[in-house]
């Protein structure tokens, strides 16, 4: 079955975008796509060697203009350097992917800001960091905001009087959770925005064999997963193609799995706008960052 693809990519000259987790898997596939339709693009990585090996993989394979400046999502203060050095060399930015993540990890752990570190890294880190480029965005008549989310948000649960798991914590359990924080976000995002100069958006990559799969399905992704570049599609979608609106949701079309993107379904949770109020504002108490959504 055809379908969106590289060949829809429409030209982004002029533009300037953002991918976190940009050195390996989907986050590296969606800045090389980016940056061959002529977008600038500053990928934002916490390994050092690893993002130095991609920049220079980037650039190679794209002609492009790709920088890299250190992001450690796990560490609000680290999230802030970022989004300083990026708002101080591009005011205006057209294109934010909230890419990287970190998913079942066996045992609880904590973030340097003591945050359970899957929500911490997953959710948190990415709040915090929109909502600091946030001038940025405005600066754009047209921004876009893509967030990653997963078919896991399904699953989800999230208790907002236990955003950390402190009486609960299972790997899957947990990065379920802050998967389906990440479609709340998206949703209210748009819904806070008010303003068609921007959409949020959110994207899922099916069962893409990534990094991702250090502790879950490493086996069974093998046999039923795509590749790291198919995975990408539906980011890429979301983030560039000339219909899509805010609040929409981009998967593979073929079981959810793999295939082509298209239009996917929320999880109905994600659509508690009660929640999502109380997740944002939760949200910004725990990271001390504020949207001037003026």
């Amino acid at each position: 079955m055809s379908g969106w693809g590289t060949k829809d990519i429409p030209r982004l000259d002029g533009k300037t975008a953002v991918v976190t987790g940009a050195n390996s898997g989907i986050g590296y596939y969606t800045a090389l796509e980016l940056a061959r339709a002529g977008a600038t693009v500053v990928i934002g990585c916490r390994d050092a060697g690893r993002g130095e090996e991609a920049l220079r993989g980037l650039r190679q394979q794209s002609g492009g203009q790709v920088s890299l400046v250190a992001l450690d999502l796990s560490s609000l203060a680290s999230v802030r350097a970022f989004a300083d050095e990026v708002r101080a060399a591009h005011p205006r930015l057209d294109l934010l992917i909230n890419n990287a993540g970190i998913m079942a990890l066996p045992r609880r752990e904590l973030t340097v800001d003591g945050f359970e570190k899957q929500f911490g890294t997953n959710h948190l880190g990415h709040f915090a960091l929109t909502g600091l480029l946030w001038p940025a965005l405005r600066a754009s008549p047209a921004a876009r905001v893509v967030t990653v989310s997963s078919g896991m948000a399904w699953m989800g649960r999230l208790d907002v009087d236990d955003l950390q798991s402190e009486r609960r914590y299972s790997p899957m359990g947990t990065y379920s959770d802050s998967k389906l924080a990440n479609l709340l976000f998206m949703l209210e995002l748009q819904r806070r925005a008010g303003s068609p100069a921007l959409r949020s958006v959110g994207a899922h990559p099916g069962g893409a064999a990534t990094n991702l799969q250090k502790h879950a399905f490493t086996r069974s992704i093998k046999w039923f997963g795509q590749s790291a570049q198919d995975g990408a599609l539906p980011s890429l979608r979301a983030a560039m193609a000339p219909d899509v609106k805010g609040g929409e949701y981009y998967g593979p079309w073929l079981l959810t799995m793999r295939g082509a993107p298209g239009r996917a379904w929320i999880a109905p949770r994600a659509r508690n706008e009660l929640l999502a109020r109380r997740l944002w504002q939760r949200s910004e108490e725990l990271t001390g960052v504020r949207f001037d959504l003026s």
